[in-house]
Protein backbone atom coordinates (compact mmCIF):
# COMPACT_ATOMS: atom_id res chain seq x y z
CA UNK A 1 0.00 0.00 0.00
CA UNK A 2 2.86 2.39 0.78
CA UNK A 3 4.23 2.01 -2.75
CA UNK A 4 0.88 3.21 -4.11
CA UNK A 5 1.46 6.57 -2.45
CA UNK A 6 5.20 6.71 -3.14
CA UNK A 7 6.76 9.90 -4.43
CA UNK A 8 10.04 9.74 -6.35
CA UNK A 9 13.20 10.65 -4.53
CA UNK A 10 15.27 12.07 -6.13
CA UNK A 11 13.28 14.00 -8.72
CA UNK A 12 14.50 15.27 -12.07
CA UNK A 13 14.43 19.05 -11.65
CA UNK A 14 13.82 19.52 -15.38
CA UNK A 15 10.80 17.20 -15.36
CA UNK A 16 9.37 19.16 -12.42
CA UNK A 17 9.93 22.45 -14.25
CA UNK A 18 8.28 21.17 -17.44
CA UNK A 19 5.30 19.86 -15.44
CA UNK A 20 4.85 23.19 -13.69
CA UNK A 21 5.17 25.05 -17.02
CA UNK A 22 2.25 22.93 -18.26
CA UNK A 23 0.34 23.89 -15.09
CA UNK A 24 1.03 27.57 -15.85
CA UNK A 25 -0.28 27.11 -19.39
CA UNK A 26 -3.44 25.36 -18.14
CA UNK A 27 -3.96 28.01 -15.46
CA UNK A 28 -3.64 30.88 -17.93
CA UNK A 29 -6.12 29.23 -20.31
CA UNK A 30 -8.43 28.64 -17.33
CA UNK A 31 -8.25 32.29 -16.26
CA UNK A 32 -8.79 33.61 -19.80
CA UNK A 33 -11.81 31.38 -20.34
CA UNK A 34 -13.16 31.71 -16.78
CA UNK A 35 -13.52 27.95 -16.64
CA UNK A 36 -14.53 26.22 -13.44
CA UNK A 37 -13.66 22.94 -15.16
CA UNK A 38 -10.13 24.24 -15.65
CA UNK A 39 -9.89 24.95 -11.92
CA UNK A 40 -11.13 21.42 -11.26
CA UNK A 41 -8.51 19.94 -13.62
CA UNK A 42 -5.72 21.95 -11.99
CA UNK A 43 -6.80 20.90 -8.52
CA UNK A 44 -7.14 17.22 -9.45
CA UNK A 45 -3.71 17.34 -11.10
CA UNK A 46 -2.05 18.69 -7.98
CA UNK A 47 -3.77 16.09 -5.79
CA UNK A 48 -2.74 13.27 -8.14
CA UNK A 49 0.89 14.42 -8.10
CA UNK A 50 0.85 14.91 -4.32
CA UNK A 51 -0.61 11.49 -3.61
CA UNK A 52 0.92 9.36 -6.37
CA UNK A 53 3.88 11.27 -7.77
CA UNK A 54 4.01 11.54 -11.56
CA UNK A 55 2.51 8.06 -12.18
CA UNK A 56 -1.12 9.14 -12.70
CA UNK A 57 -1.18 12.89 -13.44
CA UNK A 58 -1.64 13.52 -17.18
CA UNK A 59 0.57 16.64 -17.11
CA UNK A 60 3.32 14.85 -15.17
CA UNK A 61 3.16 11.83 -17.48
CA UNK A 62 3.48 14.07 -20.53
CA UNK A 63 6.44 15.80 -18.90
CA UNK A 64 8.23 12.71 -17.55
CA UNK A 65 7.58 10.34 -20.46
CA UNK A 66 7.62 12.64 -23.50
CA UNK A 67 8.89 16.21 -23.12
CA UNK A 68 11.76 15.89 -20.62
CA UNK A 69 13.32 12.82 -22.31
CA UNK A 70 13.25 14.76 -25.58
CA UNK A 71 15.17 17.57 -23.87
CA UNK A 72 17.72 15.06 -22.61
CA UNK A 73 18.39 16.99 -19.43
CA UNK A 74 18.70 15.50 -15.96
CA UNK A 75 19.39 17.27 -12.67
CA UNK A 76 18.43 15.23 -9.63
CA UNK A 77 17.09 17.06 -6.57
CA UNK A 78 15.49 15.78 -3.35
CA UNK A 79 11.87 14.64 -3.70
CA UNK A 80 10.34 15.65 -0.32
CA UNK A 81 10.49 19.42 -0.98
CA UNK A 82 8.86 18.88 -4.40
CA UNK A 83 6.09 16.84 -2.79
CA UNK A 84 5.60 19.60 -0.23
CA UNK A 85 5.30 22.10 -3.10
CA UNK A 86 2.65 19.85 -4.72
CA UNK A 87 0.76 19.96 -1.41
CA UNK A 88 0.78 23.74 -1.43
CA UNK A 89 -0.45 23.70 -5.04
CA UNK A 90 -3.20 21.25 -4.08
CA UNK A 91 -4.31 23.47 -1.19
CA UNK A 92 -4.27 26.72 -3.19
CA UNK A 93 -5.99 25.25 -6.26
CA UNK A 94 -8.62 23.50 -4.13
CA UNK A 95 -9.31 26.75 -2.26
CA UNK A 96 -9.66 28.54 -5.61
CA UNK A 97 -12.07 25.86 -6.84
CA UNK A 98 -14.17 26.07 -3.67
CA UNK A 99 -14.28 29.87 -3.84
CA UNK A 100 -15.36 29.68 -7.49
CA UNK A 101 -18.07 27.14 -6.64
CA UNK A 102 -19.27 29.40 -3.80
CA UNK A 103 -19.70 32.32 -6.19
CA UNK A 104 -16.58 34.21 -5.10
CA UNK A 105 -14.98 34.21 -8.54
CA UNK A 106 -12.74 37.27 -7.98
CA UNK A 107 -11.15 35.59 -4.94
CA UNK A 108 -10.75 32.35 -6.91
CA UNK A 109 -8.99 34.16 -9.74
CA UNK A 110 -6.75 35.96 -7.24
CA UNK A 111 -5.65 32.62 -5.78
CA UNK A 112 -5.11 31.26 -9.27
CA UNK A 113 -2.94 34.31 -9.98
CA UNK A 114 -0.83 33.56 -6.90
CA UNK A 115 -0.49 29.96 -8.07
CA UNK A 116 0.57 31.11 -11.56
CA UNK A 117 3.15 33.47 -10.06
CA UNK A 118 4.67 30.76 -7.85
CA UNK A 119 4.56 28.15 -10.63
CA UNK A 120 6.14 30.59 -13.08
CA UNK A 121 9.03 31.18 -10.68
CA UNK A 122 9.85 27.49 -10.80
CA UNK A 123 9.08 26.90 -14.46
CA UNK A 124 10.98 29.85 -15.88
CA UNK A 125 13.49 30.87 -13.18
CA UNK A 126 14.16 27.54 -11.46
CA UNK A 127 13.08 28.86 -8.04
CA UNK A 128 10.66 26.53 -6.23
CA UNK A 129 8.82 28.60 -3.63
CA UNK A 130 7.34 25.49 -2.00
CA UNK A 131 10.84 24.00 -1.73
CA UNK A 132 12.10 27.21 -0.12
CA UNK A 133 9.26 27.08 2.41
CA UNK A 134 10.05 23.40 3.06
CA UNK A 135 13.69 24.30 3.77
CA UNK A 136 12.67 27.17 6.05
CA UNK A 137 10.35 24.89 8.04
CA UNK A 138 12.97 22.15 8.23
CA UNK A 139 15.64 24.55 9.50
CA UNK A 140 13.19 25.69 12.20
CA UNK A 141 12.60 22.06 13.26
CA UNK A 142 8.97 22.01 12.10
CA UNK A 143 9.79 19.31 9.52
CA UNK A 144 12.00 16.56 10.98
CA UNK A 145 15.51 16.31 9.56
CA UNK A 146 15.01 12.65 8.60
CA UNK A 147 12.23 13.62 6.15
CA UNK A 148 14.92 14.82 3.77
CA UNK A 149 18.49 13.91 4.70
CA UNK A 150 19.78 15.27 1.38
CA UNK A 151 18.22 18.63 2.23
CA UNK A 152 20.36 18.80 5.37
CA UNK A 153 23.57 17.20 4.17
CA UNK A 154 25.02 18.84 1.09
CA UNK A 155 27.25 15.81 0.45
CA UNK A 156 24.12 13.68 -0.14
CA UNK A 157 22.79 16.01 -2.85
CA UNK A 158 23.12 14.88 -6.44
CA UNK A 159 23.74 17.25 -9.32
Amino acid sequence: MASLFAFPNPVNEYAARVTVALVVLLAVVTAVTGSGLGLLAISIGFWLRLLFGPRISPLALLSVKVITPALGKVKLVPGPPKRFAQGIGAAVSTAALLLFAAGAAPAAWALLGILVAAASLEAFAGFCLGCAIFGFLQRRGLIPEDVCEACNNISLRRS
